[in-house]
């Protein structure tokens, strides 16, 4: 409640309506968005309906209700001071930033970290999460292009006066009220809308596009743009597969593990970006006509998280298909000594596990406090998947060149830098295997005592 006694919207309901205005600007301003998520419906209730256990795990473990609704887009940012207002911003959205990713060992300059909802209860209630770039000047080579990207870049706010205002009220108060909700989410959006306009001559921009097309992206326009959004599918290679019949052309290769029986971690694929007509500035006031490419549709299929002891082994399985060259017969042989049986991946502690009370009436006494593998193997207790609620630097970057026409690759020999990404942003990130182990932990303190009352009724 606030001092005048009006009624705070819970961050959860406001990150709802902020992703629901979002995917309806994205929509308007990209259709094929809107079709990509026709078709991601489509086949999502093709393979609920052909597979009643795969319908049973995500309704168990509170994920089925979310998938229509599931989300995440990218975004990209110039400074520190803008990555810092929007580190406020999605504070208000009850977003946490979660991992650090260092795209520039990939090819891409700019370090990043999704901010995402980090109880199960908020991502049950809102999955959206925002892919937030952060550009690495220091990566520019060239002294007088780098000194000039700064200049621009000091000279842009990416947020309106008024979207400001409504942050600093919001964190003031504590909290945005269901009143102000509409106001404060039409500010805030404003700045993640397309611009026809850049804010810089072409021959800036080509500049800018020479030394690579994400710098002439995030530079040369007057905001963060959104990039994509992404719907989760079920099957990716359905999806694939169905695009071209949809009149949308996808790009070559899906990002990410192989097709398997148990998905691992995420899968990623998308439509390739449009070629956008654009007006650059001259002196004289008119407008020179060029075109720019950011744009796109992204689709993605989350699979089980992984342990610190997974993603070893699962960094070694991409290793190795990276020097074969990364080919789909590759990346299947690579990870052909990868568990494919959730018995194995149990055992061998790859994956992060949930647990789930099974006991459907009374217990009998101390069954709470038994050991868990005898929960889990006299059916006490059930051990569930939990998905991967994170990205992958590798599968990003392959995304973003794949959608950043010629240029897209770099060649950057830097060392990563948390520290400064966390001082732009002023917080800590998150550490995602921490997470992870938390929820699991507390799953199956709520299975105990899920037992523990029903042993009491007994």
């Amino acid at each position: 409640m606030s001092e005048a006694g009006a009624c705070y919207l819970a961050p959860d309901a406001l990150r709802a309506q902020f992703s629901a205005a979002m995917s309806a600007m994205y929509r308007h301003e990209v259709p094929q968005y809107g079709t990509l998520i026709e078709l991601v419906k489509q086949v999502n209730a093709q393979v609920l309906a052909a597979d009643p256990e795969l319908h049973r795990q995500l309704r168990d473990n509170g994920e089925l209700d979310r998938l229509d609704e599931e989300r995440h887009g990218a975004i990209r940012v110039g400074t520190a001071a803008e990555l810092n207002w929007l580190t406020r911003l999605f504070a208000l959205l009850g977003m946490q930033p979660v991992a650090y990713y260092d795209l520039a060992a990939a090819g891409v300059p700019v370090h990043s970290t999704a901010f995402r909802p980090v109880s199960e209860a908020s991502l049950r209630a809102s999955p959206f999460r925002l892919f937030t770039s952060l550009l690495r000047l220091d990566l520019i080579d060239n002294a007088a292009l780098r000194a000039r990207a700064e200049a621009i870049l000091a000279q842009r706010q990416i947020l309106s006066e008024a979207a400001q205002a409504a942050i600093v009220a919001a964190e003031q108060a504590g909290g945005v009220t269901e009143a102000q909700a509409p106001c404060f989410i039409a500010a805030v959006l404003e700045t993640f809308r397309w611009q026809r306009q850049a804010s810089v001559d072409h021959a800036t921009y080509q500049a800018m596009r020479q030394a690579h097309p994400l710098i002439a992206d995030v530079v040369c326009f007057r905001g963060p743009h959104i990039n994509h959004l992404t719907p989760r599918t079920l099957d990716i290679d359905a999806v694939q597969q169905a695009m071209p019949a949809w009149g949308i052309d996808p790009k070559a290769v899906i990002e990410g593990p192989p097709r398997r029986r148990h998905p691992l971690l995420l899968r990623q694929t998308s439509f390739l970006a449009l070629r956008e007509t654009i007006g650059f500035p001259r002196g004289d006031g008119s407008a020179e006509q060029g075109t720019h490419t950011a744009r796109f549709g992204e689709i993605e299929q989350r699979g089980v998280a992984l342990t610190a002891k997974g993603r070893a082994l699962y960094d070694a399985c991409l290793a190795r298909a990276q020097a074969e060259g990364q080919t789909v017969q590759a990346l299947a042989a690579a990870f052909a000594d990868f568990p494919d049986d959730w018995a194995r991946l149990q055992a061998e502690a790859l994956v992060h596990v949930g647990y789930r009370c099974a006991a459907a009436g009374a217990v009998p006494a101390q069954t709470a406090s038994r050991p868990l593998h005898e929960l889990l193997a006299e059916g006490w207790v059930v051990a569930q998947p939990m998905t991967y609620e994170d990205f992958l630097p590798v599968s990003a970057a392959g995304i973003f060149q794949s959608n950043l026409g010629e240029g897209g690759r770099g060649r950057y020999q830097a060392e990563a830098s948390r520290a400064g990404f966390e001082a732009a942003m002023g917080r800590s990130l998150l550490d995602e295997q921490a997470w992870y182990a938390q929820v699991s932990a507390a799953s199956l303190a709520a299975a105990r005592a899920q037992l523990e009352l029903q042993g009491a009724a007994e």
